[in-house]
């Protein structure tokens, strides 16, 4: 069975296995954050804890619908066209408890692509006293939360939302999977300048996806060709794989490509829930770092 075969195989298994639990089941909580019960668990999240990082590890962080699986897809290029790695056949998050397995199991080879939605915090410790290089991605909140409203609410295995209005005060308090988006954020922006650390944007790598993927190898010390560039950027692009992931994701393309789009939350924000997020991100990032590099007032203002 191919990689793609089996990654449909394994989603399969997870929608087929929440068909008759009830929403409350779908989640649960750990350490004070939510988590998708379908894909983690407690013994999971115990395990990584002691989690052993290889110094030539690759690791990605992003907070969810930030461009996950597309930032992703495109390191897996980039390692494919250096070292002709193929890519596994579920997202290589070490939170993940069908990726886990394969990791305690040691069967996969360096160089590995690791991926975490994890806090800063929550990261096993490993990964800091290895210097392990971290791509973080990061989107615009507007956007990031019109899109983890969708994905809610095309998820089978998630509880869904009655409307955006419903959803909205889950997001600003935290009360999703995964956090408050503005705590990743904050703890993140301690860290932009370390050595260890580069930090995308969605829409940066909407705007120049070639000098994105430039920017990823060379971080990565991964040299690649021009000819190679271009071709990951070809068939890298959102729009590329959302026309082809009927191929790479079956029947679930719909719950990892949406619409991919910079300035959506524009159809979906009043404007008191615009307001309410400029007054967040001026309490949490005006003036810092992550704050200039997400271009706040060119994507998010009304």
């Amino acid at each position: 069975m191919d990689n793609n075969s089996q990654f449909h195989e394994d989603l399969k298994k997870i929608l087929d296995a929440v068909k008759n639990v009830s929403k409350e089941a779908l989640v649960f909580t750990y350490n004070g954050v939510m988590y998708p019960a379908a894909i983690c668990d407690t013994d999971t999240f115990k395990d990584i804890e002691s989690f052993e990082a290889r110094e030539e590890d690759l690791m990605l962080v992003s907070y969810p619908k930030c461009g996950t699986n597309w930032a992703i897809s495109l390191l897996y290029s980039i390692v494919g066209a250096k070292y002709k790695k193929e890519a596994p056949s579920c997202m290589p998050a070490i939170e993940f408890k069908a990726y886990n397995k394969s990791l305690k199991e040691n069967t996969v080879s360096s160089p590995r692509i690791l991926a975490t939605h994890l806090h800063y915090h929550n990261i096993p410790q490993s990964f800091f006293d290895k210097k392990v290089k971290m791509l973080v991605v990061f989107r615009n909140p507007k956007d990031t939360a019109v899109s983890f409203f969708h994905f809610y609410n095309n998820n089978p295995a998630l509880p869904d939302y009655d409307t955006w209005d419903d959803f909205f005060p889950d997001f600003m308090t935290g009360k999703v999977l995964w956090g408050s988006y503005f705590d990743h954020a904050d703890a993140w922006n301690k860290h932009l300048d370390e050595d260890t650390v580069l930090l995308m944007t969605f829409e940066d790598m909407k705007e120049d996806l070639e000098g994105s993927v430039k920017k990823i190898s060379e971080f990565f010390g991964m040299s690649i060709t021009e000819e190679q560039v271009k071709q990951i950027a070809e068939k890298g692009s959102f729009k590329y794989m959302k026309e082809n992931s009927g191929k790479t994701h079956g029947d679930f393309a719909e719950i990892f490509f949406r619409k991919g789009d910079v300035g959506d939350w524009r159809s979906h924000f009043s404007k008191a829930q615009s307001h309410e997020v400029d007054s967040k991100f001026e309490e949490c990032l005006a003036g810092t770092k992550l704050g200039e590099l997400l271009k706040y007032n060119v994507h998010c203002k009304w």
